[in-house]
């Protein structure tokens, strides 16, 4: 099932607070993603900033064309999976 994205707000830099129809909500932080040709534009501050939410495609996107997948954008906020060293000892 692809997450559906209900809203988007910048934060600041190029972070983006996200909220998703199941609850889930944070910031994600999308600086070390901005790299190619679609992606460029929006390391300046002022194009980043102008993020939107397109219901049509279930994602955030800008004037630029670039869009990030929602599936992308709700590991990013889930996070990196944990792993057994980063458990607590079983006593």
């Amino acid at each position: 099932m692809v997450p559906r994205l209900k809203d988007v707000k910048y934060v600041e830099d190029h972070r983006v607070w996200l909220a998703f129809e199941d609850g889930r909500q944070g910031e994600v932080d999308l600086k070390d993603e901005l790299w190619g040709e679609v992606f460029e534009p929006l390391k300046s501050r002022e194009a980043f900033e102008k993020v939107r939410l397109n219901p049509q495609l279930n994602t955030i996107c800008w004037d630029t064309g670039a869009d990030f997948a929602p599936e992308f954008l709700y590991a990013k906020l889930k996070g990196p999976p944990s792993s057994l060293k980063d458990e607590a000892p079983i006593s």
